[in-house]
């Protein structure tokens, strides 16, 4: 009976230790894999607790608070979300524009993404940040829509600002994802939106404009008089 239970345990032990072997194998087989089959198009996301999320809802149902920041990128993606190359700074984007009552400010963040991103032909432009200050109940898709045109299909965002040209959320097969991204700096864009006065150049008092001219043509005369009695006292010395 006791060799009977030894020879069980054994074999359960080895079952189990084969197994864990097996299931090392896959996970490792697994882990070494670097491509996948993917997608090209332009994720949405919103900064937060200092890092990008992807969005939980579509850009036409989520509504950003004031002071909420935006974020676009287009890139190559699979499993694993491709975020905006630089931080969600809404002080950055949106500190020079004021608050106006009754209207808030979303910093919107659109990121191109890199040359191995785009299509053949395509070449992506700068990361930029613009302050967007649009209606209390404007959703994300409005706040993209105020910085510049964006290109719908079956209901998707499928070009921002012309770019891409063409195309819509392509599968791609066998795509190589880093595991980062270098961050960038964005460049900062004019506000849209605002309706601030911007500020202009100081004119110059033109109240003082007649006067002026009356004390300078007064002052020729005066030259002009004092010049022509010296003339005549130097004539009459002459003779």
């Amino acid at each position: 009976m006791t060799a009977h239970r030894t020879k069980h345990l054994a074999r359960l032990v080895l079952s189990l230790l084969a197994g864990f072997l097996l299931a090392g194998t896959v996970a490792t087989t697994a882990g070494a894999s670097t491509t996948e089959d993917g997608y090209r198009f332009w994720g949405y996301y919103q900064w937060s607790n200092g890092q990008w999320a992807f969005s939980q809802k579509g850009a036409d149902a989520f509504v950003p608070a004031d002071g909420g920041v935006e974020g676009w990128r287009f890139a190559l993606g699979g499993a694993k979300p491709r975020v905006p190359r630089a931080a969600g700074d809404f002080e950055a984007i949106c500190g020079k524009t004021p608050a106006e009552s009754g209207k808030k400010r979303v910093a919107l963040v659109i990121d191109p993404g890199t040359p191995e991103d785009a299509l053949a032909g395509e070449t992506p432009g700068e990361a930029t940040g613009t302050c967007v200050v649009t209606a209390p109940k404007s959703t994300g898709a409005q706040v993209l829509a105020a910085a510049g045109p964006v290109r719908i299909e079956k209901g998707l965002t499928c070009g921002v600002s012309g770019y891409p040209a063409k195309g819509c959320g392509d599968q791609v097969k066998n795509i190589k994802v880093p595991a980062t991204d270098a961050q960038v700096t964005l460049k900062i864009d004019a506000a849209v939106g605002s309706s601030a006065p911007a500020s202009a150049p100081a004119k110059q008092d033109e109240s003082s404009g007649p006067w002026a001219v009356l004390i300078i043509a007064a002052a020729v005369v005066v030259l002009l008089a004092g010049g022509g009695l010296l003339l005549n006292r130097r004539r009459s010395a002459v003779k």
